[in-house]
């Protein structure tokens, strides 16, 4: 190496170094890739994509032919680097070498090429991957050897080295953390419908039924003239049939087949008749969660369900459309137009909220946090927290809501104002 001019050294030193730079960054490039990215692109005829996702089956292999490489570049650009400046300098050249070098790889082949490829890693590692993919079938002996190595090491201290588990897919926490962070890449209602409907596992048909005191329907045991005049008025589109109770349910009726009867008026009318246009009541336990509930749903062609407790007892209705709007929110207006709503906005960031207000909808209206692990209406969670129904209009805090009673009936707390209070 004595006979080989300087100039000519420097320059093949240079050349190791960009080398060197090359692996480096095709290492920081190929591990900083958006995996699920990357199989799009690769499905959509990619084929940068296609050979860096060859080459990331293995990461073990690929890790190893990068390594092996740049580790033979760096041992043989110091070796030249000994040799130049120990001719220049003597003995000293050794240090020179050595401090010179470090500088120059730290630099040249490590941070900046690496910092590159952190940034840009599609533009780094989809060319580097038209060299990385010939280098390692030509290393394949070597890679092996090394990579059967290491993987036997990693084994000795417990670490799993099977490549292509679990770690491929997202948990449901991960995935809602993915949908939330998309930024502008999805607009904010697809991105709310998406957490809603990873949000629908956390809910069971409890949490959105219609409570039996509100449920409309048809008591057999009102005259004829009642029941054909409700079936006219109603904004509902099916009613349960029953005699007396509603756990003594006959069917559901869609006022679409009612028609008939409405046409031939209250002298031809039989409960019997009316019993014949009625479909069979679909039953769904309290606890069901709303994800089996849908797939129920669209199993049966039903569009409403009558909720039932433990004991048989009926709870209340549940429908298609309070389903569908814990995806899309509210999307109709509510069939029955009334000025007592549930929920009111006052002055000062108070709400006058009525008792019998879902914790989910209250919570969704306002972007509150109010619990909802237990019951499932507020005047359940006020009542909850006085262990009594209040003899008058009192005030206390639920975490950082202050509540303040003011209507009370001799069953429940009909109404309240909420406000929440900075913590």
């Amino acid at each position: 190496m004595n006979e080989i001019h300087p100039g000519l050294l420097f320059s093949l030193l240079a050349l190791l170094v960009v080398i060197s730079a090359f692996f480096s960054s095709s290492e920081t490039s190929m591990m900083a890739l958006n995996r699920y990215r990357l199989r799009h692109q690769a499905k959509s005829g990619h084929r940068g994509a296609k050979r860096a996702m060859e080459l990331l089956v293995r990461p073990d292999k690929l890790i190893g032919v990068i390594l092996i490489g740049n580790n033979l570049v760096n041992i043989l650009a110091s070796v030249i680097a000994g040799a130049v400046f120990t001719k220049l300098y003597g003995d000293a050249g050794v240090f020179y070498a050595t401090a010179a070098l470090t500088i120059v790889i730290l630099i040249f082949a490590e941070v900046t090429p690496k910092t590159i490829a952190a940034l840009y890693p599609e533009k780094v590692a989809f060319p580097a991957s038209l060299i990385l993919q010939p280098l390692l079938w030509l290393l394949t002996p070597l890679v092996l050897l090394v990579s059967s190595i290491s993987n036997g090491l990693a084994r000795l201290v417990g670490v799993e080295t099977t490549v292509g588990g679990e770690s491929e897919h997202l948990a449901p926490e991960e995935l809602r953390t993915v949908v939330f962070e998309s930024g502008a890449l999805l607009p904010s209602k697809h991105k709310g419908m998406l957490l809603n409907v990873l949000d629908l596992d956390q809910a069971t048909v409890e949490d959105i039924m219609i409570p039996r005191n509100e449920v409309m329907g048809v008591d057999l045991e009102h005259t004829a003239e009642q029941i054909l005049q409700q079936l006219a008025e109603s904004s509902y589109t099916r009613l349960p049939v029953f005699t007396g109770d509603i756990n003594q349910v006959v069917g559901i009726l869609h006022l679409r087949r009612a028609a008939q009867i409405l046409r031939d008026g209250p002298q031809n009318f039989s409960v019997a008749r009316l019993k014949s246009f009625t479909d069979d009541p679909y039953f769904v336990p309290e606890a069901t969660p709303l994800p089996t509930l849908l797939m129920n749903f669209q199993k049966t062609k039903r569009r409403m369900g009558l909720v039932v407790d433990e004991y048989g007892e009926v709870m209340g209705i549940v429908t298609l459309e309070d389903l569908l709007e814990e995806i899309v929110g509210d999307f109709t207006a509510s069939p029955v137009p009334s000025d007592d709503q549930e929920i009111i906005a006052t002055e000062d960031g108070w709400y006058r909220i009525a008792g019998g207000t879902s914790m989910r909808d209250i919570n969704r209206t306002l972007g509150w946090h109010l619990p909802t692990d237990g019951p499932k209406t507020f005047n359940g969670l006020a009542m909850e927290y006085l262990e009594s129904i209040p003899d008058g209009n009192i005030s206390f805090f639920i975490q950082n809501y202050l509540v303040e009673i003011e209507e009370v009936s001799n069953t429940m707390i009909t109404r309240a104002r909420v406000k929440k209070i900075s913590s």
